[in-house]
């Protein structure tokens, strides 16, 4: 398994609790899979650009994706505008392959034969493991977990565990994932304003 299906499986063990946007978790699995090109060798960052390694068949199927677009001529891509690019769309495209998989499955009803509820887990080896990986405290799905807002931001003392190129994405997602909010405020505000004015408020 890797970091973005890792991190996928978990948000949906806990989205009836914890709800979880769509925007925000695609941006961190276009976060988690930098983190874990990195550690294939796909890719080294220079300062925040993200420099492309060799390419070579990953063990999976959107991993490969991923490596397959990123800019492979210089000046090469930021973090942040990876983030934005590659996340349009991928939280979908993830659980997609999870459904393919038979990871997850919808409940139907019998009285309203065309209708189905949201996708929900199996109980598979990888939601076990995955829940496994967080309970154990491991740095990087903490800190992904956190920024999609599961739970609380690990201890100062974690960020040490992990090298500056999984920091420097990990910071890009947290900044991308609170931009994103300002913009939802913002457009709150703005639907509300609109809607005072055709109340003649």
């Amino acid at each position: 398994m890797t970091t973005p299906r890792d991190l996928l499986i978990i948000t949906m063990d806990v989205a009836s609790s914890s709800p979880v946007g769509q925007g925000d978790l695609s941006l961190a699995l276009a976060g988690a899979e930098l983190i874990d090109l990195g550690e294939a060798q796909a890719l080294t960052l220079d300062d925040d650009r993200i420099v492309p390694g060799p390419q070579g068949a990953l063990e999976d199927r959107l991993l490969d994706e991923a490596a397959s677009a990123l800019t492979r001529e210089a000046p090469y891509e930021t973090v942040e505008d990876w983030l934005w690019r590659r996340g349009r769309g991928l939280s979908t495209a993830y659980l997609d392959v999870l459904s393919a998989e038979g990871e997850t499955t919808r409940p139907r009803h019998q009285w309203i034969p065309f209708r189905s509820d949201a996708a929900t887990l199996t109980d598979s080896p990888a939601r076990r493991r995955a829940a496994d990986r967080l309970a154990s405290g491991e740095p990087v799905l903490a800190f992904l977990a956190a920024a999609v807002g599961l739970q609380e931001e690990p201890a100062e003392e974690a960020a040490a565990l992990v090298d500056d190129r999984v920091v420097t994405v990990l910071a890009a997602v947290n900044d991308a994932v609170r931009e994103l909010e300002a913009v939802r405020q913002r457009r709150s505000v703005e639907n509300a304003a609109f809607d005072n004015i055709w109340r003649g408020q």
